[in-house]
C-alpha cells in the first residue's frame, strides 16, 4: 500500500495522518525511512513525529549501540495512546468494542436488538458506549464510529428490506450518534467498515488492488485501490448484492428480482430449509459467477472473503470455488489464490469503524475539506454545472 504525503495547503493534517499511518504500519521505523517511503522531507517528518510524540500518539525508542555512534531513534504506535468505539449495527441486534490505537480489541459487548428503531438502538448505544469506556477510565477516548447497511440515500434501496434497518430513512446519524455519546462521531457502511479493517489488521495489509466481498445479513463489496476505499459518486459502490443475476428470480426488496443477496446472504441462508452445507452446494454457481464477475470488472490481485459469517461457512465458500469461470483473474503469473478467507474475522467491522473515528479526529481538517468537495460536485451535477 502506498502512502504519500502532499504539499496541498490543507497538506499538514493529511500529512500527520499519513505519518501516523506508517509508524502504524511498519514501526518501528526511522524517520528517515518514513520520508522516504511517504515522499516528505525529513525536516516535516520530524515536526509531525515531534508532535505526535508530545501528544502521546507514538513512542521513540532507541536500542542499544552495538558498534561506534548511537543508531537511529526508531518510532511505533503508542497502544494507549487513545482509544475509540467501533460500533455494528445490523437488522439483528448492536455489537461494539473499545480498540487501542494499535486496533486491539479491548473488549467487545452485544445486544440482542431485532430491527430496533432508531430511539432504542441510540439508547442502547450511548449505554454501551459508557460501559466500554469505563474500562479505560481517565484514558483519552478520541471518538466513536458507526457503522451500518447501506446504500445512503437511494430512495428505493435504502433503509428498505431485511438486510437494511428498516425504518431509518431520515434519521440525522452523525448527530445522533455524538448526542447519545457525547463523542466525536462518524458513521460508514458496513462493508466500507469491513474492508477498512481488513485492510488496516488483516490480509488486505499485504495487498494494494483487493476486493472484499463481504458477506453480512445482505452482500455487498468494496474495492480496494492502492489501499484507499473506491466510494462512488454519491458514496454508495460496491452495492453487488443488487446485481440481478438469476432471470426471473426471487423478487428483491430493491424492486428487481433475481439479486444476489437473495440467494448469497446470511439472510438467505435463513431462510434456506436444509444444513449449511447442502446450502453451499446450492448457491456455488452462483457463486462463482459473482466471482468471475467482480474479477472482470475489478481486475484484483484476490477477493477476500469475510463479514460476519462464521469462519467455518467462509471457508466452505471459498473451498466451493474450484472450477472457476475464466475471468482476467485466470493468469498463470498468479501468487496468490483468487479467492481467501479474510483473518480480521467478525471483529473487521468493528475495527474499520473505530478506525474511522481516529482517522476522523487526528485529520479533521482533510476530512471537511474532502466532505465539502463531494457535495460541491454533487450540487453542481444537480444543476448541470460541471466540477472545475
Amino acid at each position: 500500500m502506498a502512502l504519500r504525503g502532499t504539499n496541498q495547503e490543507f497538506g499538514r493534517p493529511y500529512n500527520r495522518r499519513i505519518v501516523l499511518e506508517s509508524i502504524r504500519l511498519q514501526g518501528p521505523i526511522a524517520r528517515g525511512e518514513i520520508a522516504r517511503r511517504v515522499g516528505l522531507t525529513v525536516q516535516t517528518v520530524s515536526t509531525i513525529v515531534r508532535e505526535l510524540e508530545e501528544q502521546g500518539y507514538i513512542l521513540s525508542l532507541r536500542e542499544e549501540p552495538k558498534g561506534r555512534g548511537l543508531p537511529p531513534a526508531t518510532l511505533r504506535i503508542n497502544p494507549e495512546g487513545g482509544y475509540a468505539v467501533g460500533i455494528h449495527i445490523t437488522p439483528f441486534g448492536i455489537s461494539a468494542a473499545l480498540i487501542n490505537l494499535s486496533g486491539d480489541v479491548i473488549e467487545s459487548t452485544y445486544r440482542e436488538a431485532p430491527n430496533a428503531t432508531p430511539d432504542h438502538a441510540f439508547d442502547l448505544i450511548g449505554a454501551m458506549v459508557v460501559e466500554l469506556t469505563r474500562l479505560r477510565a481517565g484514558g483519552r477516548v478520541l471518538g466513536v464510529g458507526l457503522a451500518l447497511p447501506g446504500p445512503f440515500g437511494v430512495e428505493s434501496m435504502s433503509f428498505v428490506g431485511p438486510t437494511t434497518m428498516t425504518g431509518w430513512k431520515d434519521v440525522a446519524l452523525r448527530e445522533r450518534l455524538a448526542t447519545s455519546t457525547g463523542l466525536p462521531a462518524f458513521f460508514e457502511t458496513d462493508m466500507a467498515a469491513a474492508a477498512m479493517g481488513e485492510r488496516l489488521y488483516g490480509l488486505g495489509a499485504q495487498f494494494s488492488e483487493y476486493y472484499y466481498l463481504y458477506f453480512g445479513v445482505g452482500l455487498g463489496g468494496v474495492m480496494v485501490h492502492d489501499g484507499s476505499v473506491l466510494r462512488g459518486a454519491w458514496g454508495n459502490a460496491g452495492e453487488v448484492g443488487h446485481i440481478p443475476v438469476v432471470p426471473g428470480g426471487e423478487a428483491c426488496p430493491c424492486g428487481n428480482s433475481g439479486c444476489l443477496e437473495r440467494y448469497l446472504s446470511l439472510e438467505a441462508l435463513r431462510r434456506w430449509n436444509g444444513s449449511e452445507a447442502d446450502w453451499v452446494a446450492e448457491v456455488a454457481p452462483i457463486f462463482r459467477n459473482a466471482v468471475a464477475i467482480i474479477e472482470n470488472l475489478f481486475d484484483p490481485e484476490t477477493i477476500i472473503l469475510g463479514g460476519l459469517a462464521s469462519t467455518d461457512l467462509l471457508e466452505r465458500l471459498a473451498s466451493s470455488t474450484e472450477g472457476l469461470h475464466n475471468s482476467v483473474s485466470a493468469r498463470k503469473d498468479r501468487t496468490t489464490p483468487r479467492v481467501m478467507v479474510a483473518r480480521g474475522g467478525q471483529h473487521s467491522v468493528l475495527r474499520g469503524a473505530a478506525a474511522l473515528a481516529v482517522s476522523g479526529v487526528l485529520s479533521p481538517r482533510f476530512g471537511q475539506i474532502f466532505t465539502a468537495e463531494r457535495e460541491r460536485g454533487r450540487d453542481l451535477l444537480k444543476s448541470g454545472g460541471i466540477a472545475a
